[in-house]
């Protein structure tokens, strides 16, 4: 045989190896190759061998330690490869479909053969299907989502299948755009590896978190990994704190949707520029569910609709919080808390890091350096009427001596601790050491959680707890012996791109077990089931609303707390990242977000705690905190100037408190995020894509803060819309000219915020507590539209009470302005507290001096109005909150 016909024979058998023929492979271009072999030292052999095609691509990166860059992949999935659709069956809320498993094997080779869609129209707006083995029950994420029993009766989009390879293409109605679309072949089934791929309708996609990274993600061949983790803050999309498989789209008409995959296995997401996605998990099922919008707050309320709606903080949540790790003793937190009264500095909460525990011991208190901690928080109550947490971790030290810590005795005797795949109780180690871990999934934990804090509480009378190292972290990689070597579960075929390279790294054995689960299964869902059980316990021991700040969070985290987004580091870069992780965590459903002010890790210096104290003032949630090896960097710690600065930017948060305070209760009621992107509010606005140096409170504070060092002024963009100076009224832009560029004055200490005209906002004279702002006169900044029209709504109960808009006395006031009257309707409901009046009412935007001005019809005499400004003030006005008024200026 001559040389050429082996050649010949080798192609040949290769094909037939492949059960691909030359057409499933020869039409796919560069930019629709869906990657067949994302493992490491891929070569063409291994390639074939999977039964996928290989093609060198034209744009090539050269392999860095035996890994290949991501990018066009050269091992890529044929255009038939995949499942087969065999029947079609219509049911009560949509159709159940049965798939078949077609040619050659998965690339680990325990393919699912036969599987079922359960494809559900819910709602109008939301689309839900779930992908599953019909023949085996596989784990499924245990949360609360809604039970529809019949389908909607009217649909804004369409649905239809491809048969061979199977997928779901989702339509919208009203333009004809797919926004979701599997036909794309490469769907694997296995045990331990899911995968499947979908088009997307454009490259301007948003979420997919937790990472630190820019808000618009980069769809040119990038990944992110999703597993809970702690390891500070990495720049990028490696694996962090939170688990979010859900991402907003933008299409290119300016219409929203978002698709969010209910799975909480470990798992890799791919974009690429077709624009496409692609998902691999290695466990449980695949269960999506397609959001049509079309408006990115539609999108964001009906993610919230399945996963539970935002909590309601209390009012104090809302003020300033100061934590540092480092006060060294209760006298250490005494004086910074003293200082910030001495200069006049609004501080609602006070905070103390693991610092206070006796030895790191949960529930305990160091007799030593902080021995009155409980007397120094009734004081906070009592006196100054401010709030304390602390910090809790969930590791509990195993190694106290018998009957001295029962916190470790009595979880060890209701069994409610992680065991290890042998039965015995999982041993890893955190900061008081050798340490079990709670099993948050067992039932019996509940009354062993609520026995621990209700006991804490006995001893320090906190008013909310931060929960942190939650991931759960852990200093060993699993155990002293590590995880066992021979478990698939701690060394599956497939490990996503996880930093430390394994599942276990830095937290529990897979292997280990909880009351129903894996911790294979379930890791990343320890932080959320810890807010679960926390906010449980706080309600029975308060009586009333109360704060849960965690590190790890899953969806539904909104619905039981806020975050903080953990370890940052004292630099401008850290600064400007902390707006799109307050953005991201917005789009998630957990609006009470912040990150540490002046950062945690590293010295910070005066410009830069400046700069981060006054985009801080307007963070949702609002903390200073850092390390122990940093410098104080409390609002007190850099002088007089600094703390003039600070209070004054303190103040104005705390004056437009009433405003954000409403946006929360919206966001309970109906799902809508707080801080907002301007693509939020102006989606058709293209240059609003990328923007994420700038964000809004609400619909109508635009924030613009100087995010660089050196830097005396900041260029804001402002969309298309009327904008006013927040403080002194003047318009910087008026309605009609479309979005524009402006470079704005900012001085060390001055952060810019402009009001969109259109909006109502209720504002309150403030204070250094919320207690005592409480007591001062409402006032209301009118800002008017290009029309002369303007609305808004203030939202008013007792600030704490349990179930606040279901059954707790609250009201609502509803404002409007048209033709120059502005209108009050109170809306009650069982509400009768007393409040402090209206008091002052500034419109702004008012094209000439009025020649009177009217208070339900009586004409009053004191008003000015500023030329310059064009802002008419109408004072001492001493009107009841509680009823209705109409103003007239003419």
């Amino acid at each position: 045989m001559n040389g050429r016909s082996i050649v010949f024979l080798l192609a040949f058998s290769s094909i037939l190896h492949n059960g691909n023929s030359q057409e499933g492979c020869s039409n796919i271009s560069d930019s629709n190759r869906f990657d067949c072999y994302p493992e490491s030292n891929v070569d063409e052999q291994k390639c074939l061998n999977r039964g996928c095609c290989w093609k060198v691509a034209a744009q090539d990166n050269q392999a860095v330690d035996g890994e290949v860059p991501l990018n066009i992949p050269y091992c890529f999935y044929p255009t038939n490869y995949g499942y087969k659709l065999v029947t079609k069956t219509q049911t009560p809320t949509g159709y159940m479909l049965t798939l078949e498993k077609q040619g050659n094997p998965g690339p680990y080779g325990k393919d699912i053969k036969d599987l079922n869609v359960d494809l559900r129209f819910e709602t109008k707006d939301r689309l839900h299907f779930k992908i599953y083995d019909s023949t085996s029950s596989r784990y499924e994420v245990p949360i609360q989502t809604p039970v529809v029993q019949t389908k909607a009766e009217t649909l804004d989009y369409n649905v239809s299948f491809s048969t061979f390879p199977f997928g779901i293409s989702v339509t919208r109605k009203s333009t004809g755009t797919v926004i979701f679309n599997s036909g794309v072949g490469g769907m694997v089934y296995e045990d331990q590896f899911i995968q499947i791929s979908s088009l997307l309708p454009s490259p301007f996609l948003y979420g997919l978190g937790e990472h630190v990274n820019p808000l618009l993600l980069d769809v040119n061949w990038t990944r992110a990994t999703l597993f809970a983790r702690d390891q500070g803050n990495p720049e990028g999309l490696l694996n962090l704190y939170g688990v979010f498989p859900y991402y907003m789209s933008l299409e290119n008409d300016g219409n929203a949707n978002g698709v969010f995959l209910l799975n909480s296995n470990a798992m890799d997401i791919v974009l690429q520029p077709t624009p496409a996605i692609t998902y691999r998990t290695i466990g449980g099922i695949l269960d999506f569910y397609v959001f049509l919008g079309p408006t990115p707050d539609l999108v964001v309320s009906q993610f919230t609709e399945v996963v539970g709606l935002p909590y309601m903080p209390p009012y104090w949540a809302l003020g300033f919080h100061l934590c540092r790790w480092g006060y060294g003793s209760l006298n250490g937190t005494m004086a910074v808390n003293e200082k910030m009264r001495q200069y006049g500095i609004p501080q609602d909460v006070q905070w103390n890091d693991i610092e206070y525990m006796d030895r790191h011991l949960d529930f305990t208190v160091d007799k030593n350096k902080w021995g009155g901690l409980g007397d120094f928080v009734k004081t906070l109550h009592e006196k100054y009427h401010q709030h304390y947490i602390p910090i809790v971790d969930p590791g509990i030290s195993s190694t106290q001596p018998r009957g001295s810590y029962p916190a470790y005795d009595e979880g060890l005797q209701m069994g409610v601790f992680i065991n290890s795949s042998n039965g015995e109780t999982f041993i890893g180690q955190v900061w008081p050491g050798l340490t079990a871990f709670p099993d948050f999934s067992h039932p019996g934990t509940q009354d062993y959680w609520d026995k621990m804090l209700a006991q804490f509480r006995n001893l320090v009378e906190f008013d909310g707890l931060w929960i942190d190292m939650n991931e759960p972290s852990n200093f060993l990689d699993g155990t002293k012996q590590g995880c066992p070597a021979s478990s698939p579960l701690d060394n599956p075929p497939y490990v996503p791109h996880v930093s430390g390279g394994r599942l276990y790294a830095k937290t529990v054995c897979m292997s280990a077990k909880h009351h129903q689960y894996t911790h294979y299964d379930v890791h990343s869902l320890y932080g959320l089931m810890e807010m679960q059980r926390t906010m449980s316990v706080l309600k029975k021991l308060r009586g009333k609303r109360s704060v849960v700040i965690s590190r790890s969070t899953f969806p539904s985290a909104g619905l039981h707390g806020g975050h903080w987004l953990g370890d940052n580091t004292a630099t401008f870069n850290d600064l400007y990242l902390s707006i799109p992780g307050i953005l991201n965590f917005n789009m998630f459903g957990v609006p009470l977000v912040g990150a540490d002010i002046c950062g945690f890790n590293g010295n910070t210096n005066k410009e830069l705690c400046a700069r981060w104290t006054q985009l801080g003032a307007f963070y949702p949630f609002s903390r200073n905190h850092n390390t122990k090896d940093a410098i104080s960097q409390d609002p007190t710690a850099f002088g007089s100037d600094f703390a003039a600065m600070a209070r004054d930017v303190l103040l104005t948060r705390y004056r437009f408190i009433p405003y954000l305070y409403t946006q929360f209760a919206r966001a309970h009621a109906t799902g809508s995020a707080v801080a907002r992107s301007l693509f939020y509010e102006f989606p058709t606005d293209r240059a609003t894509y990328g923007i994420d140096r700038q964000f809004l409170l609400g619909p109508a504070l635009l924030i613009t803060p100087v995010l660089t060092q050196g830097s005396s002024s900041v260029q804001g963009y402002f969309p298309n819309a009327t904008w006013y100076d927040g403080m002194v009224g003047s318009i910087l832009q008026a309605a009609g000219g479309g979005g524009q560029y402006h470079t704005l004055d900012a001085p060390w200490d001055k952060i810019n915020f402009h009001i969109r005209g259109g909006h109502v906002i209720p504002t309150q004279k403030p204070d250094i507590t919320t207690y005592q702002s409480r007591q001062n006169p409402f006032e209301l900044i009118v800002a008017l539209s290009s029309l002369g029209k303007a609305k808004g709504v203030l939202f008013i109960d007792d600030g704490e009470s349990l179930e606040p808009l279901q059954t707790a006395a609250h009201m609502f006031v509803a404002y409007e302005v048209s033709q120059g009257t502005l209108e009050a309707k109170v809306y009650p409901f069982r509400f009768h507290e007393s409040l402090p009046p209206l008091s002052t009412v500034q419109v702004f935007g008012v094209s000439g001096q009025p020649s009177s001005v009217t208070v339900n019809g009586s004409p009053v005499h004191n008003f000015n109005y500023n030329v310059s400004t064009k802002v008419l003030t109408v004072e001492k006005l001493a009107l009841p909150m509680d009823k209705g008024f109409n103003i007239t200026w003419s």
